[in-house]
C-alpha cells in the first residue's frame, strides 16, 4: 500500500471516510512533497505528459464533462483508487477551482456527503471558490452516489 497524501500537503481534501485526494491547477508548480501516483486531468485539450500512470477527461473550461458516462467511470474509479487501493490520487484542472472542485464533489458524494451538500463541503475542505458555475452546481446535485 502506497503512503497517502498529508492532511497538510497543499490541496489535499478528506473525504468523510479518511480517503484523502489532492486537488490542484495546472497553471501553478506542482506541490512540494510526493507525487501522484494515479492522476485525473479535466480539460478541453490533451494535458501534459506525467511520469505517472492518469486519466484525461475532456472538460472544456466552465463546462461539464464532454461525456458523463465516461466521468462517472473514472470519478468512481479515482475514489476507489484513493481508498482500498490506498493511492495518492490527485484531480486537477487549468486553474484547480471549477473543474477540479466539480470532481472533489462528486467524490464527496460518491463519498457519503448528500449531493446538496456537496459543493459546500469542498467549498470548506478545499477551496472557498471551487464549483465555479451555477450548471456545475447542479452536476454535483445530480451525480450518482452509486
Amino acid at each position: 500500500m502506497t503512503e497517502t497524501w498529508q492532511l497538510t500537503d497543499a490541496g489535499v481534501l478528506r473525504l468523510p471516510s479518511g480517503r484523502r485526494v489532492r486537488g490542484r491547477g495546472l497553471r501553478r508548480p506542482i506541490p512540494d512533497g510526493p507525487e501522484p501516483t494515479y492522476g485525473v486531468y479535466l480539460l478541453g485539450g490533451r494535458p501534459p505528459e506525467v511520469p505517472w500512470e492518469s486519466h484525461w477527461l475532456r472538460w472544456p473550461d466552465f463546462r461539464l464533462p464532454a461525456d458523463g458516462a465516461e466521468a462517472r467511470d473514472v470519478l468512481h474509479a479515482a475514489w476507489a483508487r484513493a481508498g482500498d487501493e490506498g493511492e495518492r490520487v490527485e484531480i486537477a484542472c487549468g486553474g484547480g477551482r471549477g473543474r477540479t472542485g466539480t470532481a472533489l464533489a462528486c467524490l464527496a458524494v460518491l463519498d457519503g456527503v448528500p449531493a446538496g451538500r456537496a459543493v459546500e463541503f469542498v467549498r470548506r475542505g478545499y477551496d472557498r471558490r471551487a464549483v465555479e458555475t451555477p450548471w456545475q452546481r447542479r452536476y454535483v446535485r445530480r451525480f450518482p452516489a452509486a
